[in-house]
């Protein structure tokens, strides 16, 4: 299917950008005497990270929604940028072929992969302005590189809300955004996939918190899974 390893990493993504500050609580006990109970604060809100810098990461869970099992944590690191793109080296705990690089462009739409390139993009990435009830449609071509395999793909995005997000990284206000991609073997029309995507995207962190991916080729379900940040951060 599409590098849903980019994806979670993208897959993840990773969704996003991510290594997200964690919250630690402190038990304050007096010898003497017990101050008197304050009242919770104000959650903080993430540190911003937009625009990305070299350096921003975002550590992702990859979870087999089929089994319930966690397959992977993946740390995805901007190792560099140009007013275009942005690359990312992605780092899993599980397998062990050493890290892979993901070009991005600046709105995190996937360009190339260790496995697949698209031109012009994924078009899993976001569209500005984002606003709820923002629709917009992409095509593109999938290669897989070194085989000259190629889907011709199609699909729509649409803002469908905004929702909050509680991961092991924080408590977020996301943007939700649903994803739906067709696409045919452009040498066989008989072989086919379908792929829907829900992505939580928060704009300060200019990446997403939360994504799942259910993928199924010729009516078949391949692939049903979930990232979820865990740490993000900035240099």
């Amino acid at each position: 299917m599409l590098c849903r390893a980019a994806l979670a990493a993208g897959f993840f993504l990773a969704l996003g950008a991510n290594a997200f500050a964690q919250n630690a609580q402190a038990d304050d006990k007096s010898a003497i005497t017990q101050p008197a109970a304050q009242p919770p604060s104000s959650a903080v809100s993430p540190e911003s990270m937009d625009p990305p810098m070299i350096g921003d990461h975002w550590t992702y869970e990859v979870r087999d929604e089929i089994t319930g099992e966690l397959k992977n944590t993946v740390t995805n690191i901007i190792t560099d940028l140009t007013p275009t793109e942005i690359a990312v080296r992605v780092q899993s705990q599980t397998y062990s072929a050493g890290p892979g690089v993901l070009i991005f462009d600046r709105l995190w739409n996937l360009k190339n992969s260790p496995t697949w390139r698209f031109s012009p993009n994924d078009g899993t990435g976001i569209k500005t302005p984002l606003a709820v009830g923002n629709t917009w449609k992409f095509q593109s071509d999938q290669i897989r590189t070194g085989y000259g395999t190629t889907f011709k793909n199609v699909g729509t995005s649409k803002v469908v809300g905004t929702e909050s997000v509680v991961t092991d990284a924080g408590t977020f206000e996301a943007l939700k955004i649903e994803t739906s991609i067709d696409g045919h073997n452009a040498n066989d029309s008989s072989k086919r996939f379908e792929s829907t995507v829900a992505t939580w995207y928060v704009p300060s962190i200019d990446h997403w918190v939360k994504r799942t991916t259910k993928s199924a080729f010729n009516g078949r379900v391949q692939e049903n899974a979930s990232t979820q940040l865990v740490d993000y951060g900035r240099r």
